[in-house]
C-alpha cells in the first residue's frame, strides 16, 4: 500500500496466515488497532482490494495500526475456504496478535481499543467477529460496515453504534436489502449516492466518510 507496509505471518487454526500491516507514523503506541477484511476469496478478494485499502488509509491517518488478512487459500494465507467459519477463527487470531504486537503496546499494559472493519463478505466475518469477542466480554470499540453482503449471507445483529455505509447502486447487494437487515436493528445506513458494490470513483469519498465517522 505504501513504502511502509510491512508483510508478516501470523499463526492461525489452519497455518499461516498473511497479514500486511501499516502503523502511524507518529512515535508512540498506534491510537487504536483496526483489522480489516476483505471481499470474497473465490471471487477475486484479496487485502490489497482498493476499497479495503482505502479504509486502512483513513484509520491509518487517524492514528490506527491496520492489519490487512488474507482469507483462507489467498496467496500467503494457508488453508480453504471455509464459508466464513474458520475465516471467523483466522480473524480472531489476527485481532490477539496485533493487540499483543508491540506498535500497540501500552506502557501500563492496557489493551488498545480494537476496531473492526470489512467490505462484502469480510462484513460478514467481521459480525460474526465482534458477536464473538463482545461473547468473551470484550467487545470491540467501534465495528465499520461496507456493503455488506446481506442478500448472500445471514449477517449477526450488530453494535447500535455500528458504521454502515452502502451504494446506492449496488448492483450486488440491493439497498432494499441492506435496510431489511438495518431496520429491526433501528440501524442507520450511510448511503453514497450513485455509487455501486464497489465503489468506483467514490473511494475518495469513501475515505473522508471513514474518517469523518471513526474520529
Amino acid at each position: 500500500m505504501n513504502a511502509g507496509t510491512s508483510v508478516l505471518a501470523v499463526a492461525g487454526p489452519a497455518g499461516r496466515i498473511g497479514v500486511a500491516l501499516d502503523v502511524p507514523d507518529a512515535a508512540g503506541p498506534a491510537r487504536a488497532v483496526a483489522v480489516i477484511a476483505h471481499p470474497h476469496p473465490l471471487f477475486g478478494g484479496t487485502r490489497d482490494n482498493k476499497v479495503v485499502q482505502t479504509v486502512a488509509r483513513a484509520l491509518l491517518a487517524l492514528g490506527m495500526a491496520c492489519w490487512r488478512p488474507n482469507f483462507r487459500g489467498v496467496h500467503d494465507t494457508e488453508g480453504v475456504h471455509d464459508e466464513g467459519r474458520g475465516e471467523t477463527d483466522d480473524l480472531l487470531a489476527v485481532v490477539e496478535h496485533a493487540l499483543h504486537h508491540e506498535s500497540a503496546a501500552r506502557a501500563d499494559g492496557t489493551a488498545p481499543p480494537l476496531v473492526l472493519a470489512g467490505f462484502s463478505f469480510g462484513c460478514f466475518v467481521q459480525a460474526r467477529v465482534a458477536a464473538r469477542l463482545a461473547g468473551q466480554g470484550r467487545p470491540a470499540r467501534r465495528l465499520l460496515l461496507i456493503a455488506p453482503a446481506v442478500s448472500r449471507f445471514e449477517l449477526l445483529p450488530v453494535a447500535p453504534d455500528t458504521v454502515v455505509i452502502h451504494g446506492e447502486l449496488d448492483e450486488t447487494v440491493p439497498l432494499s436489502a441492506v435496510f431489511d437487515w438495518a431496520r429491526p436493528q433501528e440501524l442507520p445506513i450511510v448511503v453514497i449516492p450513485g455509487a455501486d458494490h464497489f465503489f468506483h470513483r467514490k473511494l475518495t469519498g469513501i475515505k473522508q466518510l471513514v474518517m469523518r465517522e471513526l474520529a
